[in-house]
């Protein structure tokens, strides 16, 4: 597990019901701590009126993106971070390339004001 995979993991979420649903969400950092968790960001399909400047639209149809291993156009959501207990990381889809991983660097640190 590194960062740049795409895996499925049971995604919480809360508001008036809290849950979770299975997702894809992509690694932001490998194993971490004594019980470990990964960093994950949010993967929807759902696109909103209006993208966030932290958002990064993935299409499986574009070259720079055919490894991602998701079927859909779909929208990496970098403002939706989660930890998630490795032993939550059902399945490994792909991973982003080099190219999308700068992009998610560039706007990890818009959004973090670093």
């Amino acid at each position: 597990m590194n960062p740049g995979e795409i895996h499925l993991t049971s995604f919480p979420f809360g508001g008036k019901v809290v849950g979770a649903k299975t997702r894809p969400a992509l690694l932001l950092t490998g194993p971490l701590g004594t019980f470990p968790e990964v960093l994950a960001a949010y993967i929807t399909t759902v696109f909103p009126l209006v993208l966030l400047p932290t958002d990064i639209v993935l299409d499986p149809r574009r070259p720079d993106h055919r490894g991602i291993g998701l079927k859909k156009r779909s929208l990496l959501r970098l403002h939706r971070l989660v930890t998630v207990h490795q032993a939550s990381l059902l399945r490994y889809l792909g991973k982003v390339s080099a190219v999308t991983q700068s992009d998610v660097e560039k706007k990890l640190r818009l959004l973090l004001k670093l």
